[in-house]
């Protein structure tokens, strides 16, 4: 048992699981979470449930085969890229960083505009102030509880207010449960969207880099750490199949929804001004806690790469921070970079993954763990599901850069 290990109480030990679930959950919701949801849901309706419950299952397993093999290595998971195939973990640190830092414009962006719903702040003050907020949680004395507490509270209060939400739209929930067990609509693009934007990129690694810097690693682990990567997956298809339902509960109406910011526009359409409000909550929420899981996660790839990022990681982490919120505040949003972020994302999953799959056969890294053959063998469809998004993806993007 390590000393980190020793550290933590049985008590304890749940609370960072949880947290660190949290972060996993916290760390996919964000704007672009909310905006994807209520435009596949206006689209497809109630066929939509469909296509949540397929990602979800994708989902539990990517999460699952990440973090048994990270925990039970005890290694990030560039040091796990790394050992497959030296060089490898560069450039995923570096691919990671990159996406990350372009979401992350995105994300302090989507903070801008929830202060700016729920109290007509200024976007620029929204943002700065945004910015102040996250980077006092890095300069807690006590980063991964108050990292834990922040996500927590916040994805707790993301959940109820949606929940309110579906309560008064009251969506049409048996014709959703019959297109789940029997879909009208199979949409296979839509669900490649929705796994790269729950596990792609730096999302796959978030809550497993937690519970190792935790030190809750090795085999003796295992039954925690399952749980807590299901409880991720959990909470993140709760609150898409929540704001599902509540979207769903306006446009079966018929109505049209503005398209420039159509999730704000259900929701005032479902409770009013107050709805309206209520809104500008969820989206500040998502976007801040985005913007933690996304700061703390992209650097947490370069720690062990390189020493003076490790000595530092708490500034680096404030300067990613910064760095997201200037460019914002300076250039706007770039879509160039937006676009090339998105599609290094989607490239980055297989990859990633597939360089886990490989390291449960070296014994110099997993020791004398076996990984179950099931996931083994569905980790590896999964791989090829996503490298067939992640071509689609190339394809698009060479024919958007090509005009």
């Amino acid at each position: 048992m390590t000393e980190l290990q020793r550290k933590h109480s049985k008590g304890e030990t749940v609370s960072i699981l949880l947290g660190a679930a949290f972060l996993m959950a916290t760390s996919a919701i964000g704007p672009g979470f909310i905006t994807q949801t209520t435009v596949f849901t206006e689209r497809l309706k109630a066929a939509f449930a469909f296509a949540i419950v397929v990602s979800v299952l994708v989902d539990i397993v990517v999460q699952l085969n990440v973090w048994r093999i990270l925990a039970v290595s005890g290694l990030r998971g560039q040091d796990v890229a790394n050992r497959v195939l030296p060089g490898l973990g560069y450039f995923l640190a570096f691919a990671v960083a990159l996406g990350g830092l372009a979401f992350n414009i995105g994300n302090v962006g989507g903070a801008a505009l929830g202060f700016n719903v729920m109290l007509g702040m200024d976007q620029n003050t929204g943002a700065i102030v945004s910015a102040v907020i996250a980077i006092a949680i890095f300069l807690w004395r006590d980063l991964g509880r108050a990292m834990d507490r922040f996500t927590q509270v916040l994805g707790l209060v993301m959940l109820a207010m949606i929940a309110y939400v579906v309560v008064r739209t009251s969506p049409p929930a048996a014709e959703s449960v019959r297109e789940i067990v029997k879909p009208s609509v199979i949409d296979w693009t839509t669900i490649l969207t929705l796994v790269g934007g729950t596990v792609g990129g730096y999302i796959t690694f978030s809550g497993a880099h937690r519970i190792i810097d935790a030190g809750i690693v090795g085999t003796e682990n295992l039954g925690r750490i399952n749980r807590g990567s299901l409880n991720g997956i959990l909470i993140t298809g709760i609150m898409r199949f929540l704001l599902f339902m509540a979207v769903l509960g306006v446009v079966v109406t018929g109505v049209k929804l503005d398209p420039s910011n159509p999730a704000a526009d259900a929701f005032r359409i479902a409770a009013g001004e107050v709805g309206y409000r209520i809104f500008g909550v969820i989206l500040w929420s998502a976007a801040i806690t985005s913007v933690v899981g996304c700061s703390y996660t992209s650097v947490s790839f370069l720690r062990t790469l390189f020493g003076f990022v490790e000595r530092y990681y708490r500034y680096w982490i404030i300067g990613f921070i910064l760095a997201s919120t200037m460019v914002l505040t300076q250039v706007g949003r770039p879509v160039t970079l937006l676009v090339l972020a998105g599609s290094l994302n989607g490239m980055i999953l297989p990859l990633s993954l597939a360089s886990m799959l490989l390291a449960v056969h070296r014994r110099d890294i997993m020791g004398q763990y076996r990984h179950p053959v099931w996931l083994t063998v569905l980790g590896w469809v999964m791989v090829a599901f996503t490298a067939w998004m992640a071509w689609g993806a190339l394809q698009g993007l060479v024919r958007l850069f090509g005009r």
